[in-house]
């Protein structure tokens, strides 16, 4: 899944709240920051595990207010761990 978030979202706390729950429930891919302040996401993984870390993505860490989540399906890229770029 590609995954792009936006709203008013704290530069350093999103991210990493992305990266610990994927990390948790087993998902890998990669979170960053994008210029324009939106937070992306490429998570690969098992569905249900994929789906609850797209539903942080949609509820956001605490202090954060979501605007919008655009989520597409995209082929796995065969990523081996989660990182934050």
């Amino acid at each position: 899944m590609h995954v792009f978030v936006d709203g008013e979202l704290d530069a350093s706390d999103f991210p990493k709240a992305v990266a610990d729950k994927a990390s948790e429930l087993g998902v890998t891919g990669w979170v960053r920051m994008l210029p324009d302040g939106r937070v992306e996401a490429v998570l690969e993984g098992p569905r249900d595990e994929v789906y609850r870390v797209v539903g942080l993505c949609r509820a956001g860490p605490n202090g954060v207010r979501v605007a919008g989540v655009q989520v597409d399906r995209e082929s796995p890229q065969d990523e081996q761990t989660f990182t934050i770029k």
